[in-house]
C-alpha cells in the first residue's frame, strides 16, 4: 500500500490535510498491471478513478495509440463524472501500479470530510481542465503542448 505522504506529492490529492489521508487511503484499491495488458476497454462501463503511482499507459482509440499518460497522472474520471462508457481503451506500456477510487469510495470521502471531497473535485476539475487545453492545442494548432512533463503527452 502507497504511503500517505506520497500521495501528497499528486495533483489529485493537492491541499487535501494529512490527517484526512489516512481515511481516504483506506477507501483507494491498489491493482498492478503487466506491460499490454489491458486496464480499460473503450465502451465499456468504468466506475472508478485510477491514478498512476509508478509505470506508463497508452490511451488508445481504435487501434491509433493517442497518448501516453506517466506517475501522478489520472484516467477513468470521464466516466465516473459523466456516467458514459469508456471513451477510450487504457494498456499498461511498463509495469504499472495504480490507486483506484471507485464511486463508492467518493461517496465516502464525501461523508468522512466534505472539505477533502470538494478539494479532490476540484484538483480533478483542474486536471481535466489542463488535459482539455492540450486537445484544443492540437485541434487548432496541430502540435503537442506538455503541460506536466515529458511522458504526459506523446505523439505516436
Amino acid at each position: 500500500m502507497i504511503d500517505k505522504k506520497v500521495l501528497l506529492k499528486y495533483s489529485l490529492f493537492g491541499g487535501i490535510e494529512e490527517q484526512h489521508l489516512d481515511k481516504i487511503l483506506s477507501l483507494l484499491t491498489e491493482e498492478k498491471y503487466r506491460p499490454g495488458d489491458t486496464i480499460i476497454v473503450e465502451g465499456t462501463p468504468n466506475d472508478k478513478i485510477l491514478f498512476i503511482v509508478d509505470g506508463r499507459v497508452s490511451i488508445v482509440r481504435g487501434n491509433k495509440v493517442i497518448y501516453d499518460l506517466a506517475e501522478g497522472n489520472t484516467f477513468g474520471e470521464m466516466e465516473v463524472l459523466d456516467v458514459m462508457p469508456c471513451a477510450a481503451t487504457i494498456k499498461a506500456v511498463t509495469d504499472v501500479t495504480v490507486m483506484t477510487i471507485t464511486n463508492i469510495s467518493l461517496r465516502e470521502i464525501y461523508k468522512i470530510d466534505m472539505k477533502s471531497f470538494s478539494l479532490l473535485l476540484m484538483n480533478l476539475a483542474r486536471d481535466l481542465s489542463r488535459r482539455l487545453r492540450v486537445a484544443n492545442e492540437i485541434m487548432i494548432e496541430g502540435k503537442i503542448i506538455d503541460l506536466y512533463s515529458s511522458t504526459l503527452f506523446m505523439n505516436h
